[in-house]
């Protein structure tokens, strides 16, 4: 039986209330298997986000259960809520989302710092070394292009040794050639080590590094794709683009 790293069942998630309301889920039933490389897509406004932050714990769903491997989220307080994210889920954002005033050693270390822990130099720069930048600990972020930014980033999310990494849109602030290889990364973490990996993009190219692309449209699903190649990911959302 395929472990699952993260299910979502009949999630729903409104926002407003009354005639104002805006339903941004319409019932999401979705599995992602541990260990594989899954790319979210579909048109402006489709729930894509909305749908990440729920699998994440960053936002609760109106209605729905999510799980992360057996813990139902509902069930936690926001306290267990907050140790659940810091300890079993990795989050990486469009905008890396570093602290300025901190060097990358020190952005990378803040996850455990937060826990409480007091990590070694040579935890940190083995966290560093996995995303390439072992020689960059000391470098604050304007001192670091965007793609070795976004690594610090990834390393950040995985120095706690997540079950599962969220990435929302982390290619879309680089450039082709960066792009490229933080996405090479991420399916290294996969390949190599076992990783879940979650990636919402809008970019074909992206998506097909992952093992299947799974569309939606209006906030519901509207069907994967299985070995995709940039070609069928960008036909297919070209009809769900049409037909919205």
């Amino acid at each position: 039986m395929v472990k699952r790293a993260v299910r979502l069942h009949g999630v729903r998630k409104v926002y407003g209330t009354g005639a104002g309301a805006v339903a941004a889920l319409g019932g999401v039933t979705l599995d992602f298997p541990a260990g594989t490389f899954t790319a979210v897509m579909g048109p402006s406004g489709s729930g894509k986000s909305t749908m990440l932050q729920c699998a994440a714990g960053l936002d609760r769903p109106t209605s729905g259960e999510v799980f992360v491997g057996d813990t139902r989220l509902d069930d936690l307080d926001e306290t267990r809520l907050t140790v659940l994210r810091r300890e079993r889920i990795g989050f990486v954002f469009q905008g890396f989302n570093l602290l300025a005033s901190l060097d990358a050693g020190l952005n990378v270390a803040l996850p455990l710092l937060l826990a409480g822990r007091r990590p070694g130099r040579a935890e940190i720069s083995a966290a560093l070394a996995a995303v390439g930048l072992a020689d960059r600990i000391g470098h604050r972020p304007a001192e670091l292009s965007g793609g070795q930014q976004q690594r610090v980033a990834i390393a950040r999310a995985l120095v706690t040794r997540p079950e599962v990494l969220f990435a929302d849109e982390p290619t879309g602030a680089l450039d082709s050639a960066t792009g490229r290889e933080v996405l090479s990364l991420l399916r290294s973490l996969v390949d190599d080590h076992g990783q879940t990996v979650v990636m919402v993009t809008h970019d074909p190219l992206a998506a097909s590094r992952a093992d299947r692309v799974v569309f939606l449209a209006d906030g519901r699903l509207a069907g994967e794709l299985a070995g995709p190649t940039p070609l069928r990911v960008a036909a297919r959302m070209t009809e769900l683009e049409v037909a919205s």
